[in-house]
């Protein structure tokens, strides 16, 4: 087996917290068992980022919800009641509103009536960046489009520019539904500017899954598009997916397995 000190003993870790009392750890894990067993690091850096969204998993509203609600919770998102100033990185829509250009005669039922999460595409060709006269907006080398509050003057040219309606705008100031973060760590916004998805970037830069990637139980998967044996490389090449306004050239980096 060629098993080094550090190896061996990862093994022997595993078997005392399965309880295995005595029992030999080599006996419990056959060759290249060990790697399968053990969680799998999150990428910290890559190429092109990309999701894979696995829309056969998420079969009931609590799947969806989740996502949605580790999202928020992470990004201090607020619950606002007025449907004009409601702020939301991620949501559901139905299938019609989702792909409005990707028609067939005979959809089978299981998937005209799904609902499916969308947010921002983070599209290779953004027109959010081209729009944005102070690059509050901006893409990233590694394909993540950015927003910085900082710099955003509230013009709403890139909510224009945004095909897929990924951006909110704050009305009204959003902390008044905030009574406390409810992620300190992550900034609160104010009055008079946009926000959307991220892709989770600090979360990244910590060695940590995006947020709805943790909570969606297999359902998301987030990688580098770039690289040929990556998980999100291996299921579109195994699996039919579709993206959401494909003829518009903006090729969104969130694929949707359908």
């Amino acid at each position: 087996m060629g098993l080094n000190r550090r190896d061996f003993l990862k093994i022997a870790g595993i078997s005392g917290l399965m309880g295995l009392g005595g029992k030999a750890a080599l006996e419990v894990l056959r060759p290249g068992e060990l790697e399968a067993s053990l969680p799998k690091a999150p990428p910290t850096v890559a190429k092109h980022w990309a999701m894979v969204i696995d829309t056969r998993k998420l079969k009931t509203e609590e799947d969806l919800q989740r996502c949605i609600d580790a999202c928020h919770r992470t990004h201090n998102v607020p619950k606002i009641p007025s449907a004009k100033e409601e702020i939301k990185w991620i949501w559901t829509e139905a299938y019609k509103n989702a792909f409005p250009d990707d028609e067939h005669e005979h959809l089978a039922e299981s998937v005209e009536h799904k609902k499916f999460l969308t947010f921002c595409n983070h599209c290779t060709n953004p027109p959010c960046v081209r729009v944005c006269p102070t690059q509050a907006t901006f893409k990233r080398a590694d394909g993540i489009v950015m927003m910085d509050f900082h710099r955003c003057i509230g013009c709403r040219f890139c909510m224009a520019g945004c095909p897929y309606g990924s951006r909110s705008f704050n009305w009204g100031d959003p902390r008044r539904y905030l009574k406390e973060p409810t992620n300190p760590a992550f900034p609160t916004r104010s009055k008079g500017v946009v926000e959307k998805c991220n892709f989770c970037e600090d979360r990244l830069a910590k060695g940590q899954h995006p947020a709805c990637v943790e909570a969606s139980n297999g359902a998301l998967v987030f990688g580098d598009l770039a690289n040929p044996n990556s998980e999100v490389r291996k299921l579109l090449k195994e699996n039919y997916a579709i993206r959401r306004k494909p003829g518009l050239g903006t090729y969104p980096n969130l694929f949707y397995l359908v």
